[in-house]
């Protein structure tokens, strides 16, 4: 192949790569915090559907369901953005308001995303190490903050960790922060939290319009291989959002499966409950054998501390787990998937014993 000799730009060229949880023929992945069950039929058919028109663009600005999810969590529809993935969404949020040489502070160990988008939206990040808990620490973040500071993300649940932050601290952590810096909720996981104290950031945003709440679609809805988030904030804030967001990106079979998605609620929330019965189950088991788990709640657990053993004995019960410096994150399955995952454990604190 002949040498390329268009340059890339540094910044780019410097850029960590996104690297998707492991799959290995013959296993089940519990390495990306998927759903492990696909979504209703109802949701399938209508995504189905929509393969009829594949002939037409999608709705520019996916109207039917930004109205859906303005009627969900009673907000305006101009107060919606949707794009693919919450990902989409934090790279088009950078990007309206980031110029060169401003910082995004945000949490580390948390989700990769963010040391991609941050210097390829041309800012600088500022890393905030977690608390031990594995929790976002609010106060190193709000400590953080400088004159160059034009966003602030917090990741609740945090990925990869799975701790969460009570409503009242992230309240009193908005009221402190100045309002011209953009605060970017990331709520992903927040389906799955069932701690009362635990709530999304959404009701803040008419107090304090620099807020934005990301959500998405691919978790709970359990829609990952579609492709939708959404976002939901001040106008002003969504129109930009929507100004430089990958036009006609969320497909017509996308938006229509969200849409069925949202009007079969309770199976959603069925299956949240599912999730949540086994990881608290799992919470329970790897604690018992020693292992140091976080108070996660997400659809995962993480294995402070563990690394390649752990991810070989998963391997020999059929399962793919992701690893990472400060552990091993689990995605909570089935129950006789996460039987596999407990089975391991089993394994290696035997095995520990006996050294």
């Amino acid at each position: 192949m002949s040498q390329m000799n268009v340059p890339i730009r540094q910044q780019v060229d410097d850029l960590p790569r996104y690297v998707p949880g492991r799959a290995r023929e013959g296993a089940v992945k519990l390495s990306s915090n998927e759903m492990p069950q696909p979504p209703d039929q109802s949701i399938i058919d209508a995504a189905s559907q929509a393969l009829a028109q594949v002939n037409r663009y999608p709705d520019l600005t996916a109207s039917e369901l930004r109205g859906a999810l303005a009627q969900r969590f009673g907000v305006d529809a101009d107060e919606v953005c949707v794009g693919t993935g919450s990902s989409a969404i934090l790279m088009a949020a950078l990007m309206a308001v980031c110029c060169d040489g401003d910082e995004v502070v945000f949490p580390w160990r948390s989700f990769e995303s963010y040391p991609i988008a941050v210097p390829a939206a041309h800012a600088t990040a500022r890393l905030v190490p977690l608390r031990e808990s594995g929790q976002v620490d609010l106060h190193a973040m709000r400590e953080a903050l400088t004159e160059r500071t034009r966003v602030v993300i917090v990741c609740t649940p945090n990925n990869p960790t799975g701790p969460a932050l009570s409503f009242d601290e992230i309240h009193e952590f908005v009221r402190q922060v100045p309002p011209n810096i953009l605060i970017l909720m990331d709520e992903a996981y927040i389906d799955f939290a069932d701690d009362p104290a635990i709530r999304s950031a959404i009701p803040l945003i008419g107090e304090f319009p620099n807020v934005l709440v990301m959500r998405t679609f691919s978790k709970v809805h359990a829609l990952a291989g579609v492709r939708v988030g959404y976002a939901i904030g001040h106008r002003q804030l969504i129109g930009a959002i929507q100004a430089v967001l990958v036009p006609f990106g969320v497909s017509a079979v996308a938006q229509a499966a969200a849409v069925a998605s949202l009007k079969g609620d309770e199976d959603v929330r069925a299956q949240a409950r599912a999730i949540i019965g086994e990881r608290h189950r799992m919470l329970k088991e790897l604690r018992s054998l020693g292992f140091v788990v976080p108070e996660s709640q997400a659809n995962f657990v993480m294995l402070m501390g563990e690394g390649e053993e752990f991810v070989a004995a998963c391997a020999r019960e059929g399962v793919v787990v992701r690893p990472f410096p400060e552990g091993i994150r689990v995605t909570v399955g089935t129950r006789e998937l996460n039987d596999c995952v407990l089975r391991a454990a089993q394994s290696c604190a035997a095995r520990r014993s006996d050294r």
